[in-house]
């Protein structure tokens, strides 16, 4: 599976959103990563409602919104997504996953779930047959600019096997989490194919998106 680059733009400079938005589609990345914290989940509030709305309206790229919400089944509607866009929500945060799938497929989005460290990689098999990615949380969520938890390779291996054992080989696994230079070629070969790019590489200010992103692609053995 081709490695690809969602960019976390909450890492990204708010006062000029829109230029680093078009620079990081020029630099080659694939996704909009867009982080939702409602402070209870998680303790930490990012990016509001009205935030994507204005970047899926600027449809400069697809979205890849991560819920970090309790109960994301009373807030999907108040998000602007759509035919392209991945939506991922938190197992542990919801009593109803199933419904969260089908709601998010309903409109055209690309259901999926997210997992947090402590989380065994079993938990997901239920659902994976209507998922259209796996995301494993290399970090606690909630803040930018961690460093990866000790078992996090592991998990990554764990949820490669699973689904490639059950028929989902085909389902995209990404990682959220310190993606740096030095950590995502050995996240590559856990399993992962999607990395959520922070300050740990293209976000780092001593360097541009595209000398950024040419490092990312020169440490997978994809340049």
């Amino acid at each position: 599976m081709k490695s690809e680059i969602s960019a976390s733009i909450m890492c990204a400079d708010l006062l000029e959103l829109g230029k680093d938005l078009r620079a990081l589609k020029d630099s080659g990345v694939a996704y909009l990563h867009c982080d939702v914290m409602d402070g209870h989940f998680v303790p930490n509030l990012m990016l509001s409602t009205a935030a994507i709305k204005a970047v899926k309206k600027a449809g400069i790229l697809p979205l890849d919104i991560h819920l970090m919400v309790e109960q994301p089944e009373k807030m999907l509607d108040w998000f602007a997504f759509g035919s392209g866009d991945i939506v991922s929500f938190h197992l542990e945060a919801t009593e109803k996953p199933q419904e969260v799938i089908d709601r998010i497929a309903a409109r055209g989005g690309i259901p999926a779930l997210a997992i947090n460290p402590a989380t065994p990689v079993e938990t997901v098999l239920p659902y994976l047959p209507k998922l259209g990615m796996l995301l494993v949380m290399t970090v606690q969520p909630g803040f930018a600019g961690q460093k990866m938890t000790p078992d996090s390779l592991r998990k990554i291996t764990q949820a490669r096997e699973l689904m490639d054992a059950n028929g989902f080989a085909a389902i995209p696994l990404e990682v959220d989490g310190n993606c740096s230079f030095e950590n995502v070629p050995r996240m590559k070969d856990a399993g992962a194919n999607i990395f959520v790019a922070g300050t740990s590489s293209i976000f780092n200010p001593s360097m541009t998106f595209q000398q950024g992103m040419q490092r990312l692609i020169e440490s997978l053995g994809e340049a």
